[in-house]
């Protein structure tokens, strides 16, 4: 079976972990954190070894090791009943993150939306990133050359997925406003979903939107 998804989608800084943090606390709703699970891999593993290589440089991890961490985080979650995909809808944030992992992924999730946490103001998503690095020891966000080319990796690169689905599926948030102000916008969208039923179809993705 397809997983019942919504993205959370943004900028590094815009917010997204700390939406997906909040709404994962809702009944029948689990976040995932990509970036989370990277880092919480030991430096020493293979794959540690190679989130460290990249994520030093600003660089986004290649795609296999990036869904094979995805697909063992989420059985893993699976196995520990932390996440029931027959009634839960996963948080995805910072997966798919450009357009070959969207497409990897079009038979692995159904995704019913996408929130679009923008944030125009580069200098306050630099300025947040920071702020992060201090309070959550995260050497991924520490070095400012490294933050703009997180930065300049995003609009090269994830953006575009964006592109991959339907503009139906796609709420934009605006997330310069207080978190508070933020969760209360994406609140009013996610009651008006419809609740988990047996899929038909799947992900609708452009091109393929529904008649």
């Amino acid at each position: 079976m397809k997983y019942r998804a919504i993205l959370l989608f943004g900028a590094p800084g815009a917010g997204k972990g700390t939406q997906g943090k909040i709404l994962g606390q809702i009944p029948n709703f689990v976040h995932f954190s990509c970036g989370d699970a990277f880092r919480n891999l030991r430096v020493d593993s293979p794959l540690g070894r190679v989130f460290v290589e990249y994520a030093g440089k600003g660089h986004l991890v290649p795609d296999e090791p990036t869904i094979e961490l995805w697909k063992k985080s989420i059985e893993g979650m699976e196995a520990t009943g932390r996440f029931h995909p027959e009634a839960d809808t996963v948080l995805l944030d910072g997966i798919p993150r450009n357009p070959n992992q969207a497409l990897i992924m079009r038979d692995l999730i159904d995704v019913v939306a996408i929130f679009n946490l923008f944030c125009p103001q580069v200098e306050k998503l630099v300025s947040r990133l920071q702020r992060r690095a201090l309070k959550e020891n995260r050497l991924d966000d520490a070095n400012v050359d490294v933050i703009r080319a997180r930065l300049e990796t995003y609009k090269r690169d994830t953006r575009a997925v964006l592109e991959c689905y339907d503009d139906r599926l796609i709420h934009q948030i605006d997330s310069t406003q207080e978190p508070m102000h933020v969760l209360l916008d994406i609140l009013k969208i996610i009651v008006r979903i419809p609740k988990p039923a047996v899929s038909d179809g799947g992900t609708v993705f452009a091109g393929n939107a529904p008649a």
